[in-house]
């Protein structure tokens, strides 16, 4: 297993707990793949460095887990299809 960051751009809109609710899914999707939650940390909202989808905010989540490169694919694709979810990035941490 390998270890990856996923940052979620969410609506800045969202209440709490639809933000737990997108966090819970990604956490879902990681578990359901053989891989591990290593920590979640909510950013909060923060001013973007252009618009994205007319928001001049969004709401960070950043999620560190442990999992199996070839089960990523599917979790960026089931990233796109959520609609509060305004940009998401999945990047390797070298060790």
């Amino acid at each position: 297993m390998r270890k990856y960051e996923i940052v979620i751009i969410a609506n800045p809109d969202l209440d709490e707990e639809s933000i737990n609710g997108i966090v819970e899914k990604v956490s879902g999707w990681i578990k359901d793949s053989g891989g591990e939650i290593e920590k979640v940390d909510d950013w909060g909202k923060r001013r973007l460095a252009y618009r994205i989808q007319k928001q001049r905010e969004g709401h960070y989540v950043l999620i560190t887990a442990n999992i199996e490169p070839s089960a990523m694919k599917e979790i960026s694709n089931n990233l796109r299809f959520v609609e509060s979810v305004l940009r998401s990035m999945i990047t390797l941490v070298e060790e």
